[in-house]
């Protein structure tokens, strides 16, 4: 019987690279995964006259964005396409997401959607959304016990 030398890094070196193997066949599971999931950033703010509203879209054409708007919430949706470009050496990594999305944020009160005010600049929608008058002028009494 021959004595066989025991090297734990060659095992642990096995081990690792067994593991690199199963990342790899996950990695396209998550690919397809990532179109789903975009989801844009909002950031909605109330001022006595009007909500305003700020979306995140960085990198997006206007006309990609399809906003509308009801008395009661404001459906945001578009695609974000990727860059058609070929790399003939390496790999090319990206944590960018594309694809399509569609985000609905209800509002805290009723709005005047014929009276929305919309700007795309710098990759940020901002939407003005003015208050319906019987909300401007709701006032809510307070009984103390």
């Amino acid at each position: 019987m021959a004595l066989v030398r025991w090297e734990p890094f060659r095992e642990i070196d096995a081990i690792q690279r067994q593991m690199n193997r199963l990342f790899d066949e996950l990695i396209p599971l998550t690919e397809r995964r990532s179109d789903l999931s975009f989801l844009p950033a909002a950031e909605l703010e109330e001022t006595p006259e009007a909500l305003l509203l700020k979306v995140e879209l960085p990198g997006m054409d206007p006309k990609d964005i399809d906003v509308q708007v009801t008395a009661e919430a404001v459906s945001i949706s578009g695609e974000r396409k990727s860059e058609t470009k070929t790399e003939t050496e390496g790999m090319k990594r990206t944590e960018f997401r594309y694809g399509k999305f569609q985000r609905v944020i209800p509002l805290p009160v009723r709005i005047q959607n014929t009276s929305v005010k919309a700007e795309y600049k710098d990759g940020i929608l901002h939407l003005t959304l003015p208050k319906a008058e019987e909300e401007k002028n709701r006032v809510v009494k307070v009984s103390l016990a």
